[in-house]
């Protein structure tokens, strides 16, 4: 299917796939880095961003998600790609690299490793975020050109504690109200969001992986506690990296070692 993307760099294709209420953007810090010797290609899921949703009647599950990132490439003419992602988008490449689809994936923070309490907090702090975000939207401006410029305002007045970013980033003041902005608006109009995040309960660890894997998890995650990186080992019968000082969502955090990470994972030279 069709999905708004943003494309990079040249030399072998690596999908990057963000995480529930997101947008490609969340991958700013560090594309450039990546695009020096990969082909990036930064896509939003359907219902996120400013990709349409899924055809009607189709759940917004991790699945049905993975289907329209497998469909999108198939449509790009990109065979067997890397591919990196990010909390949903992380259980999304572990997914892919399942079906043996994908050259090798690399999975940050990846959702599906949770006990039940933790996926109560999950849901219960993304429910509360979403919400914040809609109620601040709604109040700040009245047309969708009025967004951008109105909440760049109002985080540049309190640019750590709107969003309550301090639960996915260990350093919100390397955000910058940009994209502080532009990340409430990608999590205020996500369409698919409510139906995604209904759809965590039944989420399970996927099958066994058929391509080659990296884990790794911000040390300070306040989303998804690091504890689930021991069950991700489990699973997956290798140590996950623990990326030192960074959150649920490092990219900002420290740009150097998660794109450090993720050319590591995805080095050409990874057997099939």
């Amino acid at each position: 299917m069709e999905l708004a993307f943003e494309r990079r760099g040249s030399g072998p294709p690596l999908i990057l796939v963000h995480g529930i209420g997101h947008h490609w953007q969340a991958w700013l810090p560090v594309m450039d880095r990546l695009a020096a010797s990969r082909d990036v290609i930064a896509v939003d899921l359907p219902g996120f961003g400013r990709s349409p949703g899924l055809p009607a009647g189709t759940p917004y599950t991790a699945e049905s998600l993975a289907d329209a990132v497998e469909s999108f490439c198939a449509m790009l003419d990109v065979r067997e790609p890397h591919v990196a992602g990010n909390s949903l988008g992380g259980y999304i490449a572990l997914e892919l690299a399942s079906r043996g689809v994908v050259r090798t994936a690399t999975a940050i923070s990846p959702a599906g490793f949770w006990s039940r309490t933790e996926l109560l907090w999950c849901q219960g702090v993304l429910r509360a975020m979403r919400a914040s975000a809609v109620s601040r939207v709604h109040a700040t401006a009245q047309s969708e050109t009025a967004v951008a410029g109105a909440l760049s305002r109002l985080l540049a007045a309190e640019p750590v504690t709107f969003l309550g970013a301090g639960l996915f980033v260990a350093h919100p003041s390397r955000l910058g109200s940009v994209a502080l902005a532009a990340a409430t608006e990608a999590l205020a109009t996500s369409s698919g969001f409510d139906e995604t995040l209904d759809s965590f309960t039944g989420m399970l660890p996927p099958a066994p992986p058929k391509s080659p894997i990296t884990i790794a998890w911000g040390a300070h995650d306040r989303l998804l506690l690091r504890r689930q990186a021991v069950r991700a080992a489990r699973w997956s019968g290798q140590r996950v990296k623990l990326l030192t000082d960074c959150g649920h969502v490092p990219m900002s955090d420290d740009p150097e070692l998660v794109a450090g990470v993720i050319i590591e994972g995805s080095d050409p030279r990874s057997p099939a």
